[in-house]
């Protein structure tokens, strides 16, 4: 009431002296302002202006600046963390291979581009946990607690997925070898090798995908015929299932869309590179395209597929439960296929993809933080999850270096074809300039 300072008194005091009430309204307050933090005011104005103006043209966003703050803050000694309290590593939720092997991707990509000391330091870490999950069958696990052991949980998933995660990063420390020091190729070259056996035997969908671009990263460098033998035979699992479910209206693997889509098209494309068998390049295209009708919207925006509800062939897509995991995994393969066929398509939707962290969304909101450089855990309906976690951070790094470099071509490449291609420019530039 007016005019009443003991009410005011005992409102403090109340507050001051109880911890989980004041913590409680602090987060209530940070939550409900997120909407007018200024990127999100200059997205509403920009969004105002343009329907305003009737403008035809789309708003151009601008690549943020490179930022491995929060990474940094995610990661001890051991490896990166699975979970964050808003900003705030939540050390409780323990470590999973499946970030950690995202996290060892997105380093190497980082160190090609920068040379940054830092990431060299956090590369080597990621990859000793991924060693660490490792068993003697070749096989890995999953979940680790805080205290370095592996959980029950283990023991009541499915843990393909992650395994073949696994593979791919290892593949990835090992085609990076003229650039990374030997004593790590070695130990992931090794790694990989008792991981072969397992490969041979998995039967997921995903799983399989997961694993034929760790194959052909390994390819890459060893060009070893086992290898190759079994990326063909993990394709023919794939393509087995493509015909057995693809018709005219719903060219694709599985009766539904689930999560990590178009890791299944970007296979098929990498197993097509290293086979030439063109039955592999007409599925990759045929599913992908098939993909991406339900992924992009009018206004050319994306719209991944729901966590909380996959759509079903023939059933209505649900909204929110959008995740950065989704729109990264869609850029990657989308820059596979723009520097496989070279249709500029992919390359313009690629770059709209990327919008979507920037605010190009259906609630017109960020879902990068440039303070922390960590990214929010998903779009809901009506809300962006504020919290930080492993996975949408390490996917948001991710798609930020594939992102730079294909704006950098499509910024410097008539140029550089003008000087004869003698005009260089490093990567470490590249990835740090801003491209409206």
């Amino acid at each position: 009431d007016f005019n009443k300072p003991d009410q005011i008194a005992e409102a403090a005091i109340s507050i001051l002296s109880d911890d989980k009430l004041r913590q409680q309204m602090s987060q209530n307050a940070y939550y409900h302002t997120r909407n007018a933090i200024w990127q999100n005011v200059a997205v509403a104005y920009a969004q105002l202006f343009h329907r305003v103006t009737g403008s035809a043209a789309a708003l151009q966003y601008s690549l943020p600046p490179l930022n491995l703050a929060h990474i940094q803050k995610l990661t001890t000694s051991f490896g990166i963390i699975q979970f964050s309290d808003f900003g705030i590593p939540d050390l409780d939720s323990g470590y999973t291979l499946d970030d950690n092997a995202r996290a060892l991707i997105a380093m190497c990509m980082y160190y090609e581009a920068t040379r940054d000391p830092r990431s060299l330091k956090l590369l080597e870490a990621y990859l000793n946990f991924v060693i660490h999950c490792q068993q003697p069958d070749g096989n890995f696990l999953n979940y680790v607690d805080q205290h370095k052991h592996f959980t029950p949980q283990n023991q009541e998933v499915n843990l393909e997925d992650a395994a073949m995660r696994a593979v791919w990063a290892l593949g990835t420390v090992i085609s990076y070898h003229k650039l990374l020091p030997a004593r790590l190729v070695l130990k992931a070259k090794h790694s990989f090798r008792q991981s072969l056996e397992v490969v041979r035997t998995i039967d997921s969908p995903r799983a399989r995908a997961f694993a034929i671009k760790g194959l052909y990263c390994y390819d890459r460098v060893e060009q070893d015929l086992v290898v190759r033998q079994i990326l063909d035979d993990l394709a023919k699992g794939l393509l087995d299932k493509y015909n057995s479910v693809a018709t005219p209206e719903w060219r694709w693997f599985e009766e539904y869309l689930t999560y990590a889509n178009s890791v299944l098209s970007e296979a098929m494309l990498y197993a097509y590179l290293v086979t030439g068998k063109r039955e592999y390049r007409k599925t990759a295209k045929q599913s992908f395209d098939f993909l991406l009708r339900y992924l992009f919207l009018e206004d050319y925006r994306i719209k991944v597929i729901s966590n909380k509800g996959w759509l079903l062939k023939g059933a209505s897509r649900q909204d929110g439960g959008e995740q950065s995991i989704d729109v990264c995994y869609t850029i990657t393969a989308l820059s596979l296929f723009y520097e496989t066929t070279g249709k500029p398509a992919y390359r313009e939707k690629l770059n709209a993809a990327f919008s979507w962290y920037l605010g190009n969304n259906h609630l017109n909101q960020i879902i990068y933080n440039p303070v922390t450089g960590g990214c929010f855990d998903g779009l809901e309906e009506d809300h962006v999850n504020q919290n930080q976690g492993a996975e949408s951070t390490v996917c948001y790094l991710i798609a930020r270096l594939q992102v730079a470099l294909q704006q950098w071509e499509q910024t410097y490449t008539p140029y550089s074809i003008m000087v004869g291609r003698e005009y260089s420019i490093t990567r470490k530039n590249v990835v740090n300039q801003s491209v409206a």
